[in-house]
């Protein structure tokens, strides 16, 4: 098994460390992991990305020019990297801020709904652990005990008391993904 993520998005979405605790995740399963963040000056509002690879054998590279799976938050993203996904690979996207949906036809294109989900609820901070709850769904890649050891590891001390609603927030993503195609 080897799975190569993409996650874009501005900064501030969680995008970097939405892919710190699948890494962590992956770790803790006692997997090969890279974690590659790219971002911009900015502290909030730049675009944000990082590239994560999670293998049951050696990663040759932590660099990518194809991707498994993208996991794109905002429309300069989805232009960016729809054309990088594999065929057959998947594209997972949250529609707020997406005025131009995927287009292509040779990947599976799935819609989350979650910062939508998360004003609806009140809960803006669990938005990236709604999204990744969504692609975890899709692609069970490491269990779900070892993603809360990731997400507690990623989590400065302060923040452990989230750690149940962080959880439900996963659970919830699983329940909101929708397939497009």
């Amino acid at each position: 098994m080897k799975e190569t993520i993409i996650i874009a998005g501005f900064g501030g979405q969680g995008v970097l460390s939405m892919g710190k605790i699948l890494a962590y995740s992956g770790i803790m399963q006692d997997y090969e992991v890279t974690w590659m963040p790219s971002y911009g000056p900015e502290m909030r509002g730049g675009t944000a990305n990082v590239t994560v690879i999670v293998s049951d054998k050696k990663i040759s590279s932590p660099i990518a020019s194809v991707y498994d799976t993208a996991i794109v938050l905002n429309q300069q993203s989805l232009d960016k990297f729809e054309a990088l996904v594999r065929p057959g690979g998947v594209l997972i996207y949250d529609t707020n801020g997406i005025v131009n949906a995927p287009t292509r036809t040779d990947i599976e294109v799935y819609r989350i709904d979650a910062a939508a989900e998360c004003a609806r609820l009140g809960q803006a901070k669990m938005f990236n652990t709604m999204i990744l709850g969504g692609f975890l769904k899709v692609k069970p890649i490491v269990d779900m005990a070892h993603v809360m050891e990731g997400l507690k590891k990623s989590l400065p001390e302060r923040a452990w008391k989230m750690l149940p609603q962080n959880e439900e927030a996963i659970h919830h993503g699983g329940e909101i993904i929708c397939k497009v195609r």
